[in-house]
């Protein structure tokens, strides 16, 4: 079967919602089809999540990372006000829209039940953190931030679906396959199914689960391709109480650090106090999260966060998702899915066990977890940097460094191969748009819905010139 449509857009997180929720809303009547590969937004269920199983079960489409939200629908729902991370929007367009679009992003949040609190970094207290930190050579990015919570999230990505079923198509459960140019006639996509769909313009939001897929897609079209950088670590567990006084000011703290050794930059990322530690699927391979709920009733005893080693190669290397695909496979392999080890055992040199585990005053949150040696599935150069890291942390957080810390791997943050865009976020090809995680323009809630925003703009105005 084959059908045409105005626009269509590939992927149904973040970045694909909000372009296709300002398309409709700004031009009533237009054709818009969303194709998702996974399941809406009331349908999604992880087995693990859902407490059926223990370990990750390797469900053909995972629903921790696709479906109507993407990953970030069962993330612990931050939304930073800010350029300073969360993505490189500001590479294609100046500080102060991104910043407006971001503002417009969070307004369509709170008309759908998202909280209007936020956590200021104005605040007495944020800023004599701001300085303990940089005694200590720590450097503390701050950002205005909301948490929405994980349970809000979802019910906030509800609301919005509800907003949007009726003006939008969407397919989901819908993979596409292959994208093709017709020149002046738009472009078809032929999905896994054999149906095909023809499209004026076309919006590529494929998340970080088709990162890899779209790369491969865009190297047929010819569409030059800028590497990008790739985020191994690990994923950091200890009692909320070590990190209180920093997440009780700054909720969202991203603390950088330049390792003396190497001279590499490592970064706390998605901070989840009184968390949870969760498994992620990205295309088979096992990888390592965080939640935190809202609800004080959901919450655990211990604070959670990433600690990543940015790796940016130049050529003649030219696949990082592969790279970082790969070292996460090897703690798959050791652990048959995601691994966990006490700081003081790989400090020693000793691999965790069960027994050494069944000591740990620090209990994991991630029961699935199966201890092992961070130092067979890392490579040695981000392994002491994580090390250095940690003890640099000990300084600010004192208890960080404990021997009980637990530290699950890995965590790798998948970005694609970055696109060559224009300043309107367009490729090479005209009317052909990319947005989001998956396009490697974005790496969080806000600048992902602020580039679907961007693209649904630029694409009304255009349609007003030729007077459609």
């Amino acid at each position: 079967m084959r059908e045409k449509v105005d626009v269509a857009v590939i992927g149904c997180g973040e970045a694909g919602i909000y372009a296709a929720y300002e398309l409709t809303r700004l031009n009533p009547g237009l054709k818009v089809l969303v194709l998702e590969k996974g399941r809406d937004i009331y349908s999604r269920s992880c087995p693990i999540v859902a407490g059926k199983v223990r370990e990750c079960v390797q469900c053909p489409v995972c629903d921790t990372m696709c479906g109507f939200g993407g990953a970030g629908a069962f993330s612990d729902g931050k939304f930073n006000f800010t350029t300073a991370f969360g993505g490189w929007l500001t590479d294609f367009m100046p500080a102060k829209e991104v910043m407006d679009l971001i503002g417009y992003v969070d307004e369509i949040n709170v008309a759908h039940g998202a909280t209007e609190e936020v956590y200021s970094t104005s605040s007495p207290a944020a800023k004599a953190l701001e300085k303990k930190a940089l005694e200590f050579d720590l450097h503390l990015l701050q950002a205005r931030c909301k948490h929405l919570g994980t349970e809000n999230n979802l019910r906030i990505l509800q609301n919005i679906f509800e907003d949007m079923k009726d003006r939008v198509d969407f397919r989901f459960n819908t993979e596409v396959d292959k994208i093709e140019n017709l020149g002046e006639e738009g472009y078809r996509l032929t999905t896994a199914k054999g149906d095909e769909v023809d499209c004026g313009w076309l919006v590529a939001g494929p998340g970080r689960s088709g990162a890899e897929w779209f790369a491969n897609q865009c190297k047929g079209l010819g569409i030059q391709l800028i590497n990008n950088q790739v985020d191994i670590g690990v994923r950091v567990e200890l009692p909320a109480r070590v990190f209180e006084h920093i997440t009780d000011v700054v909720y969202e703290s991203k603390l950088v650090y330049r390792t003396k050794q190497y001279g590499d930059q490592v970064r706390t990322f998605c901070m989840n106090p009184y968390g949870h530690v969760v498994a992620e699927n990205v295309e088979g391979i096992n990888t390592v999260n965080g939640h935190s709920y809202a609800d004080p009733a959901l919450q655990s005893e211990n604070t959670n966060f990433a600690l990543l080693v940015s790796n940016r190669f130049t050529e003649p290397f030219n696949e990082p998702y592969r790279y970082g695909k790969h070292i996460a496979s090897l703690s798959n392999m050791l652990a048959g899915g995601v691994l966990v080890q006490r700081f003081g055992d790989l400090v020693k040199g000793v691999r965790s066990n069960d027994h050494r585990m069944s000591k740990s005053f620090t209990r994991p949150t991630l029961t699935a977890a199966v201890p092992g040696d961070l130092s067979l599935a890392l490579p040695k150069r981000q392994l002491d940097d994580i090390i250095e890291m940690i003890y640099q942390l000990d300084k600010l957080a004192p208890g960080t460094a404990n021997y009980d810390t637990l530290l699950y791997g890995a965590e790798v943050k998948f970005y694609s191969s970055r696109l060559a865009l224009s300043g309107e976020l367009e490729t090479a090809l005209p009317r052909f748009f990319a947005i989001g995680d998956g396009a490697g323009v974005t790496r969080g809630l806000a600048q992902a819905g602020a580039s679907g925003v961007k693209v649904a703009q630029v694409i009304t105005r255009r349609l007003k010139e030729i007077g459609k």
